[in-house]
């Protein structure tokens, strides 16, 4: 019982920098502001800590900017044509226009045209590698750490998921969109999809797995709350769910929200869900070097192993898959930090199981790992907790936060899960307080 001479250490007392405290910003926004492209804003794929674990490739990657185009290419609805067969719809709909094709019946379909917008940006996703989707997005497997391992799931992502249109000007409105247009300019809705005519004499329909959204209360901040998941449609309306994700019996109609992206509104695309930063909210996050300097700071305070009196550090964040030895550990049931040690072993536990030395609580025995996508963080925040099972890294505010989020998991169910890596959270809150050991001198 000699935990009363140990030096705890919270990460939360030491005095960090006041250069910490706020938010350093990328260079290109200190130094030319006005030359840069528009940013509307960014797509991050959750569970990924920073880049896939193949690397970043092309169109391939964790997160995507959307910037104000050279030249407008958003598309907006124009003329509607009552076809009697597919195959007249197919020749009105020409290779060379925007078109939406709502199949009701063998005998009859409607085609909506589209035409160009000059005021929008469009952006396209989806699984599909064709040249119309400008962000191509595979299935998350939780904590992956190569693509060899999403590759044999039969992927539920849409090959031409959602579209994103911005306006060019000032605010700069998102909003999204189910379907992408395919390679010959065609959203073919068929006869399974559930669709349907509006009010107001429009079509309007749901692709296979749907598009959710979700927009959280009080923005993207350490008092953000989770906000409520809804279907977009194809034509951006806005839809409860329905009772599984690709159920023919559409949701009801939400008239008092809208298909506008917020800062930290979240698109579930079945298979992987991505988070919407706006510029605006980005400048106000955390940066990697912010990161980097938390880092630095954790291990300048040379917390200690309480067994082993070794001095741990976070290795650095390029390192982020591969276990160091001078890697801190975490017993996940009291919050104790050590390095790693052989003690405490539960056979009968099949080794899952260890006993802290420092508490005798029992429970799963995890290394720890930064968070290094900056998109996550809801506040700059010192890392002081750690999610749970999966030992990643972060801010108090930040854990607290995702810990109440449902996330879509399958066709019907939704659990909280890690944003770093997807692990679904365990635990009584999904996430711990960490108490490290100061150096004895």
């Amino acid at each position: 019982n000699n935990e009363k001479s140990v030096p705890q250490l919270l990460i939360s007392d030491l005095k960090f920098e006041k250069s910490l405290a706020k938010p350093m910003f990328s260079p290109d926004q200190e130094n030319h502001p006005s030359k840069a492209p528009v940013k509307y804003g960014e797509l991050i794929v959750l569970g990924y800590n920073g880049s896939l674990p193949n690397g970043d490739r092309g169109r391939r990657k964790s997160r995507f900017a959307l910037f104000k185009r050279p030249k407008a290419n958003g598309v907006k609805p124009s003329t509607v044509h009552i076809a009697c067969t597919p195959q007249a719809a197919k020749a009105i709909s020409n290779k060379d226009q925007h078109s939406i094709s709502y199949t009701l019946s063998r005998a009859q379909t409607v085609v909506v045209e589209y035409t160009h917008d000059s005021n929008t940006d469009m952006f396209q996703i989806g699984r599909s590698t064709e040249s119309p989707i400008d962000f191509v997005v595979t299935d998350t497997v939780p904590g992956s750490q190569s693509n060899s391992d999403t590759q044999s799931v039969q992927s539920t992502i849409s090959r031409f998921a959602c579209r994103i249109i911005c306006e060019r000007n000032p605010p700069f409105t998102a909003r999204i969109y189910a379907a992408g247009f395919d390679s010959s300019k065609n959203i073919f809705l068929g006869e399974k999809a559930a669709k349907w005519k509006t009010s107001d004499g429009q079509m309007d329909g749901l692709t296979t797995n749907g598009v959710l959204v979700m927009h959280p209360r009080n923005g993207f901040t350490e008092d953000s709350k989770p906000g409520v998941w809804r279907e977009i449609s194809v034509c951006g309306n806005v839809f409860s769910l329905r009772e599984t994700r690709s159920a023919q019996q559409r949701g009801k109609m939400v008239e008092n929200e809208t298909n506008q992206l917020q800062d930290g509104s979240l698109i579930d695309l079945c298979g992987a869900t991505l988070l919407w930063r706006t510029a605006e909210g980005l400048s106000r996050t955390p940066t990697l070097k912010h990161l980097e300097a938390l880092r630095q700071e954790i291990n300048a305070a040379r917390p200690q192993c309480p067994v082993g009196f070794n001095t741990l550090a976070f290795p650095s964040m390029k390192r982020k898959d591969v276990v160091d030895e001078k890697q801190p550990w975490v017993y996940l049931s009291c919050g104790h930090v050590h390095g790693y040690h052989n003690w405490g072993n539960k056979e009968e536990r099949d080794g899952k199981d260890r006993e802290c030395p420092m508490c005798r609580s029992v429970g799963p025995y995890v290394p720890l790992w930064l968070g290094c996508e900056a998109g996550f963080y809801v506040d700059a925040g010192p890392p002081t907790h750690a999610f749970s099972p999966c030992g990643h890294v972060c801010s108090e505010k930040t854990t607290a936060y995702w810990s109440q989020i449902p996330l879509p998991h399958g066709t019907h169910t939704f659990h909280a899960a890690c944003p770093f890596c997807a692990h679904q959270l365990a635990g009584e809150q999904g996430y711990i307080r960490l108490i490290f050991q100061g150096p004895l001198d």
